[in-house]
């Protein structure tokens, strides 16, 4: 008897706490873009380059190769320009990282001048001056100016990239591999109709998080390469 007692006072609970539950009510989080959770992506590494002898190098060259976003193969990389949940540019994810610290911005392709936070900051900003009309008590117009920055402006701006890679032969493997250095981002000056450099990243250090970042693919929802694929 005690026992069909202690059953029914759980069912009871379960029931009212169900009630209170309110199914089909959706709570902050469970909005997503899709129709499951993408962990396989999140969770890649990247594969390190292989150890390479000077003695294995017979023949090599420096590349410096430019990445236009205007062209249509590399749309996939210039989209989206405004911030999304589900989806990530080029440049957003750099400015990602460079921001929070965890990858460091150059002023040289070289990588001997790290530039400073406030710095890079200023240069992921567009400021302009805007004058604003407003009346005083005796109905005089007053002109006045104040300066607005828009970040998310620069997104549609970064229009090249620029690629310094060291093409090698490798004797031990009888191949011919090529491998990125370092990356530059320009920014599209449409006043001046020229490019203005930006910072430069170096390359293997931007690896781990290109891994864990997709590429848009316009063909497959379900079949996205990341960004570490790409390059």
């Amino acid at each position: 008897m005690n026992k069909a007692i202690q059953i029914f006072t759980v069912f009871i609970f379960v029931a009212a706490f169900n009630m209170n539950a309110q199914p089909g009510v959706f709570q902050p989080g469970d909005y997503k873009d899709g129709i499951y959770d993408k962990e396989n992506t999140v969770s890649r590494r990247y594969i390190p380059y292989t150890h390479l002898r000077e003695g294995d190098v017979t023949w090599e060259k420096r590349v410096w190769r430019d990445l236009d976003m205007r062209e249509k193969i590399n749309q996939q990389l210039y989209y989206p320009t405004d911030i999304l949940v589900s989806r990530i540019s080029l440049f957003q994810l750099l400015a990602k990282y460079i921001l929070n610290g965890q990858v460091i911005a150059f002023a040289d392709e070289e990588f001997l001048i790290p530039m400073e936070g406030s710095v890079i900051k200023d240069k992921l900003k567009k400021c302009d001056s805007i004058q604003e009309s407003s009346f005083d008590a005796e109905g005089n117009e007053l002109i006045t100016s104040r300066w607005n920055c828009d970040s998310t402006s620069i997104f549609r701006e970064v229009l090249k990239y620029q690629l310094k890679e060291d093409w090698f032969f490798d004797k031990q493997k009888s191949v011919l591999e090529v491998r990125i250095l370092g990356m530059g981002a320009y920014q599209y000056v449409e006043e001046k109709e020229a490019y203005k450099e930006l910072f430069w990243v170096y390359f293997p250090a931007v690896r781990p998080f290109f891994a864990k970042h997709e590429v848009y693919n316009p063909k497959n929802d379900s079949e996205r390469r990341s960004f570490e694929d790409i390059f």
